[in-house]
């Protein structure tokens, strides 16, 4: 019996890849055995109730900048991709070279933060010998690796696979093929659904904010002519270029075929066409235009709550 993958999984791998991004920084930690007995001691409690870690930089801002910025790659990796596996991200075939550009500018930007940690390392150690706020006491120069070896302890990766589509083809038992089809065919179903719902959301919030940017505030009353006053709202060159981008992605990365999706994306795009940031701050009427057409938008969609 053939033991046939279901077509979702074929829609995923003909219209995605997998990828994760590893970013490796050195903790500048160091668990110190001698600290931790004194302290324990000192409370006359156990060796084992606790230990005392030391910060061997005491957060210098050089070091932490690359701390940051590891987690700036990953907000970007989770913000451009769909959650597939504990190791892996979904990323749409037609966003990939967006991806691969923008993952060159970060890890050019880990590199240069690199660059200056690693040519002022030797120079900070000395500093957490010797100078208050340094590590005093605490200060241990084996804890410090030479900085021939610190390099390696430092990078940005990018791994990209394919989705797996091996066919199965398998002689065993009927009721086995049928168990191992169920199960294979109801995850492919649940991340698809999930991609799908994450879509949705993701779509949702770009145009309430766009709705949101282009209303205005309230700031009182005119004392001479009884008029309210209002202040508009600011809109990001930011929020535009997402809603734009997320057009461009959705139109050839959707998955089920929604046409509710593919409706509203095909409107946003309209309505944003020829529309800059710009636009919407200098013209009123730019402004109330696009607001109408994206609540229009959010209406349809099912989504809408007034901004």
């Amino acid at each position: 019996m053939e033991l046939h993958k279901p077509d979702h999984l074929i829609s995923l791998a003909s219209s995605a890849v997998l990828v994760s991004v590893d970013v490796n920084v050195w903790s500048a930690t160091k668990q110190d055995r001698v600290i931790s007995n004194e302290v324990t001691a000192s409370k006359n409690a156990d060796k084992k109730a606790g230990r005392y870690v030391k910060n061997l930089l005491a957060d210098h801002p050089k070091h932490k900048a690359l701390v940051n910025y590891r987690q700036t790659i990953y907000n970007w990796v989770k913000r451009r991709t769909y959650r597939w596996n504990n190791s892996q991200d979904l990323l749409p075939s037609v966003d990939m070279e967006r991806f691969m550009n923008e993952y060159h500018g970060h890890h050019h930007a880990f590199s240069m933060l690199l660059v200056d940690f690693i040519a002022s390392y030797d120079s900070i150690v000395s500093d957490m010998a010797f100078n208050a706020g340094g590590m005093g006491d605490m200060f241990d120069r084996n804890d410090y690796p030479a900085r021939e070896q610190l390099v390696s302890k430092f990078g940005v990766q990018l791994f990209v696979s394919e989705v797996p589509m091996s066919d199965f083809r398998c002689h065993i038992a009927s009721d086995i093929a049928e168990d191992l089809f169920a199960t294979y065919s109801k995850q492919a179903e649940q991340i698809v659904s999930h991609v799908m719902v994450e879509q949705q959301s993701r779509f949702i919030e770009v145009m309430k904010s766009i709705s949101h940017c282009c209303g205005v505030d309230e700031t009182g009353v005119d004392d001479n002519t009884g008029e309210t006053k209002t202040r508009k709202r600011k809109i990001y060159d930011t929020t535009i270029l997402k809603a734009k981008e997320m057009c461009d992605t959705f139109k050839g990365f959707n998955l089920s075929g929604d046409p509710e999706l593919e409706q509203a994306r095909a409107s946003l795009e309209k309505a944003l066409s020829g529309v800059t940031a710009e636009d919407i701050r200098e013209s009123d009427a730019v402004r109330c235009s696009v607001k109408e057409d994206i609540d229009s938008i959010l209406g349809k969609f099912g989504a809408f709550q007034c901004v």
